[in-house]
């Protein structure tokens, strides 16, 4: 599900948000953006990455390919920027990347409004089902590229797994409050019907398939300091699955948190869209 190629070169630093992810030249010439496990959100935030990523690409959503990235112990030596290399040393191993789409741009809510609304419902309750909280007006987190629109940057979802203690049914079933400001939510066509499509092309199976490819690294490492959430990257799988599974199953709250914000937004008094420059 998610190929592996080897980094040969650091291109340049994409220096927006707190994980400074990099354009890489990959094995083969092709680039890809990576995020990097060295870098302050650490590798929980790259799994979330991949399992929102994987999960997107088999609902049909348009997300640049999902790869893993090697770093080898003399990759980057050369760079000057003392940040870029302790990123790197911290980084040796399994990382993530995705597809780079050269000469996209980021989305502007408002200069570029004319969305497909099913398109619009489908972004909408992957992202309440995952909890991304990351897609907001002020950072949409989507490229427009070749006239369509991109998803990237998930490594905000599937914020429990920073505190798997506090865990449970109740948890993980609950309503989604932050999707109200879903920068697509204006836009969005009809939840009942986004919620009909996507619980067919998400399914235990699809979910089993996405957590089958996590990488052994990832799922076991841990902040400094702190001992791994589980006591095998086997266990860690289950985990996520029977949360995914679980909150598939209970998503009854998350689609009526969405229907509830969509008709409030409807029902209120036009405000003026900002983002993040």
């Amino acid at each position: 599900m998610f190929p592996v190629l080897t980094a040969t070169r650091y291109v340049t630093p994409l220096r927006e948000g707190g994980s400074l992810p990099a354009i890489l030249e990959a094995e083969g010439g092709g680039y890809v953006v990576a995020k990097f496990r060295g870098a302050g959100q650490g590798a929980r935030a790259l799994i979330a990455e991949l399992i929102v990523g994987g999960l997107a690409r088999a609902a049909g959503l348009p997300v640049p390919a999902v790869v893993l990235v090697e770093i080898d112990e003399s990759f980057g030596r050369s760079e000057r920027d003392p940040e870029i290399q302790d990123i790197l040393k911290g980084s040796r191993g399994v990382n993530v990347g995705l597809g780079y789409l050269s000469g996209a741009f980021n989305y502007d809510p408002l200069a570029v409004p004319d969305i497909d609304p099913d398109l619009a419902a489908d972004i909408v309750w992957l992202d309440a089902y995952v909890t991304n909280i990351d897609r907001t007006a002020r950072n949409p987190n989507m490229l427009v590229w070749e006239g369509g629109l991109w998803l990237i940057d998930h490594g905000a979802a599937l914020y429990f797994h920073h505190n798997w203690d506090t865990l449970d049914d109740a948890r993980i079933v609950s309503p989604f409050a932050p999707i109200r400001d879903h920068v697509l939510l204006p836009l969005a066509g009809d939840i009942a019907a986004a919620d009909r499509r996507m619980s067919k092309r998400i399914t235990p199976e699809t979910i089993a398939a996405v957590t089958a490819a996590l990488p052994d690294s990832l799922l076991m490492d841990s902040p400094a300091g702190m001992q791994p959430a589980f006591a095998s990257a086997g266990e860690a799988r289950a985990a996520y699955a029977r949360y995914l599974t679980r909150r598939l199953e209970g998503r009854e709250g998350f689609v009526k948190a969405i229907v509830d914000a969509q008709e409030a937004l409807r029902s209120a008094p036009p405000i003026e869209q900002r983002y993040r420059r």
